[in-house]
């Protein structure tokens, strides 16, 4: 089969389409017939030699995939090969044939394409798990979402609208994505380039009262900030550390206003795990991707053998929406 392969550790140099063999599913596996995957961030980080995936899984890159099912493992029952399945993948979503547990398969609703079910594993999954299983946003509550026009951001927003539509929602964001980050209803955008100690602009407009949930990728440099503008009982939920990983932390003030400081990864949770995330994100969000009311933001689709310029696109850091990849047979 045809796949994305890496010479090594590196930059984009490293990428290369080539072939290379054919996976075969394993127990409670099914073998998926690829037609589009998406680019994530982590994906840039496993090139470059700091994500390696979990034990087992394949080392080609990629995250989700959405196709048909190809072929169904041993144990497997409920699904027929020709079914439209989107899934989350350790590994080898790059690739014209990819594994996935049946477990972590969801349907692809009929109103969907595969290049719109190719964003929602990945992005939508990590948003709605850590805003919403670990987080607890509640409807009413207030919530700041950073990195405003990435794939998780935009997600995150869809999803507060459509789950908790009373939510107030913060988000920062660089001066050229914070006209379309407002355009997706959000209540207050922050310019973090222009104020990067957002801790003020949040007090203000929640009366000093702070936010209930912050979901956060940048790490370090956003610690202090974020901890200032939590409010009593507020929760930090950390899914990336962009900006480092050391930072000062006044441990008697997250006493006293009893905050909690949560650190979340998705891809290497026991498969057991992303199950019942699965599960849940099914029962609870995928209803709006059916009925219309969410629908994946798609920045650009790019080929199999375009992935140098997908990659490319993701550094520039010129995206808004997610970055997709077709898979040719």
């Amino acid at each position: 089969m045809r796949a994305v392969l890496m010479e090594g550790f590196g930059g984009l140099e490293v990428l290369k389409v080539g072939d290379a063999p054919k996976p075969a599913p394993a127990e409670g596996q099914v073998l998926i017939k690829v037609m589009a995957t998406s680019i994530n961030r982590p994906d840039l980080v496993q090139r470059e030699g700091n994500y390696p995936p979990p034990p087992g899984d394949s080392e080609i890159l990629g995250l989700e995939v959405a196709g048909t099912i190809e072929e169904i493992g041993p144990g497997v029952t409920g699904y027929q090969v020709g079914d439209r399945v989107m899934s989350l993948v350790g590994g080898g979503g790059y690739a014209q044939y990819a594994v996935a547990y049946a477990s972590h398969l969801m349907p692809i609703p009929d109103s969907m394409s595969f290049e719109q079910a190719a964003c929602v594993c990945e992005s939508y999954i990590t948003a709605f798990l850590n805003v919403f299983m670990i987080g607890e946003l509640r409807d009413g509550q207030t919530a700041i979402l950073h990195g405003g026009g990435g794939g998780v951001n935009t997600a995150a927003i869809q999803l507060c609208k459509a789950l908790t539509p009373n939510t107030k929602l913060i988000v920062t964001a660089s001066t050229k994505k914070q006209d379309r980050v407002k355009d997706l209803g959000v209540d207050l955008v922050v310019n973090y380039e222009e104020t990067p100690n957002f801790a003020d602009a949040v007090k203000e407009f929640t009366a000093k009262k702070g936010v209930d949930v912050i979901l956060d990728h940048v790490g370090a440099k956003y610690l202090d900030p974020n901890m200032k503008s939590l409010a009593y009982k507020g929760r930090l939920v950390i899914i990336g550390v962009t900006s480092g990983i050391k930072a000062e932390l006044n441990l008697a003030l997250m006493m006293v206003k009893r905050q909690q400081i949560i650190g979340s990864v998705l891809r290497s949770r026991p498969v057991k795990e992303k199950a019942e995330i699965v599960a849940e994100f099914t029962r609870t969000a995928l209803p709006k991707f059916a009925d219309g009311t969410i629908v994946p933001m798609i920045h650009r689709t790019f080929s199999l053998d375009e992935v140098v310029e997908a990659h490319r696109t993701m550094e520039e850091d010129h995206h808004f929406g997610k970055i997709v990849l077709t898979i040719p047979h």
